[in-house]
C-alpha cells in the first residue's frame, strides 16, 4: 500500500489549483509588463501540480512513520518558531532569536552551557549581518526601551 504519497499529491493538486485560481484574481499590473503579476504565480502553480502529479503516479515506498516522542519534539519546535514570530515586534531582535536558537540546540543536543552559547551567538551573529551587511530595518531591543 503506497497511500501516504497519493494522498499528500492529492491534496497539493487541489493546493496548486486553488493557487492558480487565486492568481488569476490578482489586479492588472504595469503597461508594460506583458506577462502581468499572474504569470509567476501561475508558473508556480503549474510547477506545484506537476511535482504532485509525479508523486501520484510514481510513489515511493510507505515511509516508516517517526514515533510519538520525535512527533512530540517536532510540535514543540514549531510552537518555538511560532512564538519566536510573534516575539520579534515586541521584543526586538537579540532576546527572541537568543531564546528560540537556545531551545533548539538544547532540543538537539541537551547540553545547557553549549545550547546557551549558541543562542547567543545565532543571535548577535545574525543580527550583525541582518542588520549591516544586508541593510534590513531590524530592531535589536524592544522600541520602548530605545526610544
Amino acid at each position: 500500500m503506497i497511500r501516504t504519497d497519493r494522498i499528500f499529491g492529492v491534496v497539493v493538486i487541489l493546493v496548486a489549483l486553488a493557487y492558480i485560481a487565486s492568481a488569476y484574481n490578482l489586479p492588472p499590473g504595469n503597461v508594460f509588463d506583458k506577462l502581468g503579476p499572474k504569470a509567476f504565480p501561475i508558473v508556480i502553480g503549474i510547477g506545484m501540480a506537476i511535482c504532485a502529479a509525479v508523486m501520484v503516479l510514481r510513489p515511493d515506498a510507505e515511509p516508516d512513520w517517526p514515533g510519538q516522542k520525535t512527533l512530540l519534539s517536532l510540535a514543540f519546535a514549531t510552537a518555538m518558531l511560532i512564538g519566536y514570530a510573534y516575539a520579534l515586534k515586541p521584543m526586538g531582535f537579540l532576546a527572541p532569536t537568543a531564546i528560540a536558537a537556545a531551545v533548539l540546540s538544547y532540543q538537539i543536543s541537551p547540553k545547557r552551557v553549549p545550547a546557551i552559547l549558541t543562542g547567543l551567538g545565532l543571535s548577535i551573529g545574525l543580527f550583525i549581518i541582518f542588520k549591516y551587511a544586508l541593510g534590513l530595518s531590524l530592531f535589536a531591543l524592544p522600541r520602548s526601551l530605545t526610544g
